[in-house]
């Protein structure tokens, strides 16, 4: 199908974006790598009457070791993700997830800010960086806030950023020798996720996000009160279908969902233990 009419804009500067996004309001939407909000627009799911171009903005592309965390521009590829020594050095996990981002193609144009912002709980990196405890930098006329990853999603396609405000960075714990595992399930190579976990362990902390298992992507919470408490891989594990509000679709029953939460959560605990 073909988008409604929109005017185009490109914004050389993170500045210029916010301001230009602060001039034309709500109907306005920014263009970063496009694999999310083009398909929206071609099916009239999306009608921005202004689409402000940030895909060259290379000062929101970058991977840079902080103290106790990694620093990742918004507009970094996921193919940048996937191969970088930083983050395979000190978040393997993330560098590991964004491999299983569909295909080359959409890796080699897709961004990390991008995929988070657009709030797909079948995304892979939202529920990935949700288990690792991002922060989230976003910056709008009245100055920059934190967010933290565990109150950024609010709803199918809903976050918490506003309308005037642009994602710069995306703040991630160094995992200090964690294991971990992501596992991922689907009908066929770079579909969707039925259900995916992305998951690591260590000295007896935890953390486990679920892919496409509710309208969010969600944190286990009682998966890793599970195995805080002692309990076995096995018996953490099967909280895991009780974790989010899955729904039925082609693909999958709510019961199917559910269970393949479990199995996989049981084998991303077993492979992270191993790690």
């Amino acid at each position: 199908m073909i988008p409604a009419a929109f005017e185009y804009q490109r914004a050389e500067s993170a500045e210029e974006a916010i301001s230009l996004i602060g001039e034309h309001g709500d109907e306005s939407k920014f263009l970063a790598g496009g694999h999310s909000l083009v398909p929206l627009m071609k099916l009239r799911l999306a009608q921005p009457t202004v689409l402000i171009d940030i895909g060259r903005l290379r000062d929101l592309s970058y991977i840079r070791e902080e103290s106790d965390h990694v620093a990742i521009g918004a507009l970094t590829r996921h193919m940048d993700v996937e191969t970088s020594d930083v983050l395979k050095q000190h978040v393997p996990l993330l560098a590991h997830a964004a491999g299983h981002v569909g295909d080359p193609q959409v890796r080699h144009r897709g961004t990390i800010g991008g995929s988070i912002c657009h709030s797909d709980s079948a995304s892979d990196l939202p529920a990935t960086t949700l288990a690792l405890g991002a922060t989230y930098v976003v910056q709008g006329p009245n100055g920059t806030r934190e967010i933290a990853a565990t109150d950024f999603f609010k709803g199918f396609l809903t976050t918490d950023l506003a309308a005037d405000e642009l994602m710069t960075e995306i703040r991630v714990p160094k995992m200090q020798g964690a294991g971990w595992s992501f596992q991922k399930f689907n009908r066929r190579a770079q579909d969707w996720a039925i259900v995916g976990v992305a998951a690591w362990r260590r000295d007896g902390d935890s953390g486990i996000g679920l892919v496409n298992m509710g309208s969010v992507p969600v944190l286990a919470t009682a998966v890793t009160s599970a195995l805080s408490g002692g309990a076995s891989i096995e018996d953490a594990a099967a909280e895991a279908g009780g974790e989010g509000d899955p729904t039925a679709d082609l693909n999958a029953s709510v019961e199917y969902r559910q269970h393949l939460a479990r199995v996989l959560t049981r084998r991303a605990l077993g492979e992270a233990g191993s790690n």
